[in-house]
């Protein structure tokens, strides 16, 4: 069997998460037996009233990191697809932060729901800056018990690498109250740290970047949940 992966996002040799996801999914699909086929597919040349024909053939859709993207629009046209066709989807840094966005816009009706990044004077700033940035720093997080997170980690706490100076607004996760969105992981200080769509059969972003395991040779239990995900809707 052979899982393909559209890899939502502007490649850059030179970022330590683009060089890891390759591996990361090799390691993963290693794990499963299968093969995992990778596309890249640049924020601009997603057209969103065309995303059907462009999306259609992949069996999970990961937004990867370094934002902000060259098409703000076509992030998150890729991470609504995901969301709207039940289609295995992880965002890890940036791509965490986009799917906040896009559900906030698209699903809650927020439409000034901004990112802080590229509007500083934003009125509903849903990501914002972090209070201390973690750029290449290691932090516990705490899971939400009885999450998919939870399940997949297999235990409460963890640590993981992050490399972000923005993130999802404390002041905001309120306005996920009641919805299908969830706040699935969150550090000691506080602050969102994942969230999940509990409706869904696989929608996680991060904060941190689970991918960076590949670079160790390591397999990462949210990367092989992803794929197992992937496989189903292949199958």
């Amino acid at each position: 069997m052979t899982v393909k992966i559209a890899l939502i996002g502007d490649f850059n040799p030179d970022v330590t998460a683009h060089q890891a996801i390759p591996k990361a999914l090799e390691i993963a699909g290693n794990r499963a037996g299968i093969s995992v086929h990778h596309d890249w597919i640049a924020t601009a040349s997603i057209d969103p009233e065309n995303i059907a024909s462009q999306l259609g053939r992949y069996q999970g859709i990961w937004c990867v990191p370094a934002s902000p993207y060259q098409s703000f629009d076509g992030a998150l046209a890729a991470i609504g697809y995901a969301r709207r066709n039940k289609v295995p989807f992880l965002g890890t840094c940036g791509g965490y932060q986009h799917a906040v966005l896009e559900y906030v816009r698209n699903v809650l009706g927020f439409g000034n729901a901004a990112n802080a990044e590229v509007d500083p004077d934003a009125e509903l700033p849903i990501i914002a800056p972090l209070v201390c940035a973690l750029i290449d720093q290691d932090g516990g997080i705490d899971l939400v018990k009885d999450s998919l997170i939870q399940s997949r980690y297999g235990q409460d706490r963890i640590t993981e690498t992050y490399r972000c100076s923005y993130g999802f607004n404390r002041d905001h996760v309120g306005l996920l109250e009641g919805h299908s969105m969830r706040v699935s992981a969150w550090d000691q200080d506080g602050d969102p740290r994942a969230v999940e769509i509990v409706d869904h059969p696989f929608f996680i972003g991060t904060a941190f970047q689970p991918e960076r395991s590949g670079l160790r040779g390591e397999s990462h239990p949210l990367i092989s949940a992803f794929v197992d995900a992937a496989m189903m809707l292949a199958a």
